[in-house]
C-alpha cells in the first residue's frame, strides 16, 4: 500500500488510522531518513489510544513506554544503538513481548536481533510533505492492510504506483 501525506495533519490522522488497523498489538517497523516523519507518525498511532501529551523520539532511552487504557505501546528509536545486543540489557525480549504494540524508529540498527515486524512502512520525503510505503510481514500485519484499505479517512492518501511515480 502506497499513501501520500501531503502535510504534518494527515501524517498524523494517518497515524491514528493505523493504531486503530493495529488493535493495540504486534510489531512496526518505521524506516526512513532522518526527518521523514517516523515519530510524527508515531504520535498519531499514539492519538489512537487517547494519548495527547507530546510524543518525543525515545533516542537516548531507547524506548519509551505508554500505558494507555488497556494498550501497552512500546515506541523504540535504536538510531543511537551502538550494538543490538544491547537491546538485551534494557529487557527487549520482555519489551517485545505479543501483548504489547511496538512501534521501533531505526529497525535496521537491531537487525540480527529485532524478531520479524508484522508491517513495515517506509517513510520518504515527497515534495512538501511524505510518501508511507506499508508492507505486511506477516498474517497480523495483511490483516492490518485489510483493515486500513477499508478506512473511509484514508481515500484521499491513497496513490497508486504510477501515480507516485508521475510526482
Amino acid at each position: 500500500m502506497l499513501l501520500r501525506l501531503d502535510d504534518e495533519d494527515r501524517q498524523v490522522a494517518f497515524g491514528a488510522c493505523l493504531g486503530r488497523a493495529l488493535e493495540g498489538h504486534g510489531r512496526v517497523h518505521l524506516t526512513g531518513e532522518l526527518g521523514a516523519g517516523k515519530t510524527t507518525l508515531t504520535r498519531g498511532i499514539l492519538r489512537a489510544y487517547g494519548h495527547a501529551g507530546a510524543v518525543k523520539s525515545p533516542t537516548y532511552t531507547l524506548v519509551e513506554p505508554y500505558a494507555l487504557d488497556d494498550v501497552l505501546v512500546h515506541h523504540f528509536d535504536l538510531y543511537r544503538l551502538g550494538d543490538p545486543e544491547e537491546l538485551e540489557f534494557i529487557g527487549g525480549r520482555d519489551l517485545l513481548a505479543d501483548d504489547a504494540l511496538c512501534v521501533i524508529e531505526w529497525p535496521e540498527r537491531g537487525e540480527g536481533w529485532l524478531p520479524a515486524p508484522d508491517l513495515e512502512v517506509r517513510l520518504s520525503l515527497a515534495e512538501a510533505g511524505r510518501e508511507a510505503r506499508l508492507e505486511a510481514r506477516s498474517p497480523h500485519g495483511r490483516v492490518v492492510l485489510a483493515r486500513l484499505a477499508g478506512m473511509a479517512e484514508l481515500s484521499s492518501a491513497r496513490s497508486n504506483e504510477e501515480g507516485s511515480a508521475a510526482s
